[in-house]
C-alpha cells in the first residue's frame, strides 16, 4: 500500500488523488479486474454498468450504489481505453478517473488517479485506499477509513482547503 498523493498541477485546475497498489496478477488479469462486471463488485464502490457491455470511447456508464449505503446513481462516459494499460472514464459530473497498469516483474502496479472538486479529495482518497485494499486482497479494516480520512484531511486542507466528510445522505459505516 500506499498513501495518496495529492496533484494540483492538472490541467483543468482541478486537484487529483493518486494511489498506487503493486498487484501479484499480471496486467491482463488486472485488467479484467477493473472492467468486468462481476469482478468490480468485489472491490469498487458501487455496480459498474457500461453500454452494450463494451469499453469503449464514447460508451456511457451508470454508476448505480447500493441503496444501503446512498441512494445515488452516477453516470459517466468513457473517455480512454488501451487494454491492458489504460482506461479512463467520468464517474459523476466532476471526477475523471484513470486507471494505468504497468507490468513489474511477474506483477502489475497500478496506479488510479480521481481528479475531483477539491473538497472530495481527503474523503475520495481515504474511500480508494479501501477499494484498493479490496482489490489487493487484503482484509477490512472497519475504521480505516476514519483514520485514513483524518490523515488526508490534515495534510490536504492546508494545500487545497477544507475537506468533505461522506454525503448527507450517506447511510454507510464511514
Amino acid at each position: 500500500m500506499t498513501d495518496a498523493t495529492l496533484d494540483t498541477s492538472t490541467t483543468t485546475g482541478r486537484p487529483a488523488v493518486r494511489l498506487e497498489r503493486c498487484l501479484p496478477d499480471p496486467p491482463p488479469v488486472v485488467w479484467r479486474a477493473i472492467t468486468d462486471r462481476a469482478q468490480l463488485k468485489e472491490w469498487f464502490p458501487c455496480d459498474v454498468i457500461v453500454e452494450g457491455g463494451r469499453w469503449e470511447v464514447g460508451a456511457a456508464i451508470t454508476f448505480p450504489f447500493p441503496p444501503e449505503v446512498i441512494e445515488m446513481t452516477l453516470t459517466g462516459t468513457v473517455l480512454a481505453v488501451d487494454e491492458p494499460k489504460l482506461l479512463s472514464y467520468t464517474w459523476g459530473d466532476d471526477e475523471i478517473l484513470r486507471f494505468e497498469l504497468y507490468p513489474e516483474g511477474d506483477g502489475t502496479r497500478l496506479v488510479l488517479s480521481d481528479q475531483l472538486r477539491a473538497s472530495w479529495a481527503a474523503r475520495n482518497a481515504a474511500g480508494w485506499d479501501d477499494c484498493l485494499d479490496r482489490l489487493a486482497g487484503l482484509p477490512g479494516d472497519q475504521d480505516a477509513w476514519r483514520r485514513r480520512f483524518a490523515a488526508y484531511s490534515a495534510a490536504f486542507e492546508p494545500v487545497i482547503g477544507p475537506q468533505d466528510g461522506p454525503p448527507a445522505e450517506y447511510k454507510g459505516d464511514q
